[in-house]
């Protein structure tokens, strides 16, 4: 039997969730996320460039977004990102900034401009806080009041979910755990526990089944593979170039180890190689 496929790889989470016969798993996960108030809830809601092509599979090296818009002409787009290629929050604000901007056409007035959603699911943590969800809006520093609720970002960190979340009734912590999707056992668990979650499982199992979208699914995972080596060398590199220069400087081969986290026996031999 084939490895099931990985619902936070881009390919297959807009599958699941970008897609017009899926638009009620859409729905779900938004209303989990966004927490409206009661009798707030979103009940439509418009995919905006729904369909993936072949040819978009390897375009993006890490993304591809799944973008929508409420009744109302609030825009939301959410991103899955899996390897760490830093400047996430600017990367969100600029892609906040483009949907934003892009809502008037040339003499239309302000007031136009619509409310403007950007989630971002994390395979990786990124920030300060010890939460897995994080909200950011425009707040005055000292008194806390939102000046405009026009920005919205949320970042969704999936290795903070820990061992206390494993039992929940929070359906964005059941969301995130499906997007884990650590064992068979934990999505069929989730699966009986959420009809929107049993949907998500169903679709992940026909495309697990399907022949072309398995082919799509591994030339994507390759491309990613490819990428996380491309981020792991440079980051090596940028290591090598600070430990030459501290070398230089005269630090000891222990505590240049220690601070670019290289090994020992690395350090020794760049030491060697420099005298």
């Amino acid at each position: 039997m084939a490895k099931r496929m990985n619902p936070i790889v881009d390919f297959v989470f807009k599958r699941i969730f970008g897609t017009e016969e899926n638009k009620d798993l859409l729905l779900s996960f938004l209303n989990a996320t966004l927490k409206p108030e009661e009798g707030n809830q979103l009940k439509e809601i418009m995919l905006v460039d729904p369909h993936i092509n072949a040819d978009q599979v390897g375009d993006k090296a890490s993304i591809l977004d799944v973008r929508a818009k409420t009744k109302t002409g609030e825009q939301i787009n959410i991103e899955v990102q899996l390897h760490n290629k830093y400047d996430i929050e600017k990367r969100s604000l600029y892609y906040w900034a483009k949907m934003f901007e892009g809502q008037l056409s040339e003499g239309e007035p302000y007031r136009n401009l619509k409310k403007t959603i950007t989630i971002s699911i994390m395979d990786f943590s990124y920030l300060p806080s010890k939460s897995y969800h994080s909200v950011f809006r425009l707040r005055e520093d000292t008194e806390n009041f939102v000046l405009t609720d026009n920005l919205e970002i949320h970042f969704l960190e999936l290795p903070k979910l820990g061992f206390e979340h494993q039992e929940t009734s929070d359906l964005l912590v059941k969301w995130l755990l499906f997007l884990k999707a650590e064992s068979e056992a934990k999505l069929e668990e989730l699966a009986m526990s959420e009809p929107t979650i049993r949907k998500a499982v169903n679709v992940l199992e026909f495309l697990n089944q399907d022949a072309e979208a398995r082919r799509l699914y591994e030339m994507r995972e390759k491309a990613l593979k490819d990428e996380a080596n491309m981020i792991q060398g440079a980051k090596e590199e940028k290591a090598m170039e600070i430990a030459r220069e501290m070398l230089a400087e005269g630090d000891s081969a222990a505590r240049v180890a220690k601070l670019t986290k290289l090994p020992l026996e690395e350090i020794e031999k760049l030491k060697k190689q420099l005298h």
